[in-house]
């Protein structure tokens, strides 16, 4: 987990030997860019692309991630316009140190950004067919911060601070008030952190826990086309979406496959 990672001697090793080192940043990769700074050559970029995406007005600070700490929710790329900007940026980063094989950066990204527009285009229809008075979210984690506000949607709370401390008894109770005042069918939980709160809210509150949901947990097998970031965003957008009363087809016919048309560096070049 990013947040907790502690890096082993092997971790210090490749970081040291790294040509290019890319990170979320804003204090998601903490231990790692800190180790990072202290190993890796002068002559190697540390590219932090949420940084470079969003200027600290943009930030968003909410009760995990106070203002006060200044620390802001790092979770940038669940918003899709944000994701496209991150692979823009790793194009330019892998085009500088490899300019060799600048068409196929180049070709690359074209393609995956049309897959990423496509997706966005989706997402908004998709949530757009939520009744409006249901577009709430109560998550396990803090995650869903830049999602939400792209896709007209309101994130009423969640359960898991950053430190992944567990919610006061007085917070759970605010919690479950604020579930059933605003009469939401669902609250969801991820199979990565099983959370008995949320379980326990879901009882009281009368919601559905629906505990699937994922930020950066890919699903399937590694060697299937649904192991990728739009194949996780597909099932989160499923599951949002039919929870939260949209349509049951929603995204249905959505490939979730790289496609063709990617190309690969020569083992001389790459």
């Amino acid at each position: 987990n990013s947040h907790t990672f502690e890096p082993a001697p092997a971790d210090a090793i490749l970081l040291a030997q790294a040509d290019l080192i890319i990170m979320n940043g804003l204090g998601l990769e903490t231990q790692i860019f800190k180790l990072a700074q202290r190993v890796k050559k002068s002559s190697t970029p540390l590219l932090l692309l949420a940084e470079r995406t969003l200027s600290k007005n943009q930030w968003i600070f909410d009760a995990r991630f106070p203002k006060e700490n200044r620390q802001p929710n790092p979770h940038l790329w669940l918003n899709i316009g944000y994701a496209m900007h991150y692979a823009e940026l790793t194009r330019d980063a892998l085009i500088a140190l490899d300019p060799v094989n600048r068409l196929m950066y180049t070709d690359n990204t074209k393609n995956y950004l049309a897959k990423l527009r496509n997706l966005d285009a989706a997402i908004h229809t998709c949530i757009d067919g939520i009744p409006t008075d249901k577009r709430k979210l109560l998550t396990y984690h803090d995650s869903f911060a830049y999602f939400a506000p792209r896709y007209g949607m309101q994130v009423i709370g969640a359960v898991q601070p950053a430190d992944f401390a567990q919610p006061s008894p007085k917070e759970v109770m605010q919690i479950i008030k604020q579930v059933r005042t605003a009469k939401l069918p669902a609250i969801f939980g991820s199979e990565v952190f099983p959370s008995a709160v949320l379980e326990q809210i879901a009882r009281e509150s009368g919601a559905v826990f629906i505990d699937a949901l994922a930020d950066d947990a890919l699903p399937g097998a590694v060697d299937s086309p649904r192991h990728s970031f739009i194949g996780m965003m597909l099932n989160n957008v499923k599951i949002i979406t039919r929870a939260l009363g949209g349509a049951k087809q929603c995204l249905s016919g959505f490939d979730s496959e790289i496609g063709p048309g990617y190309h690969h560096a020569s083992a001389r070049n790459r």
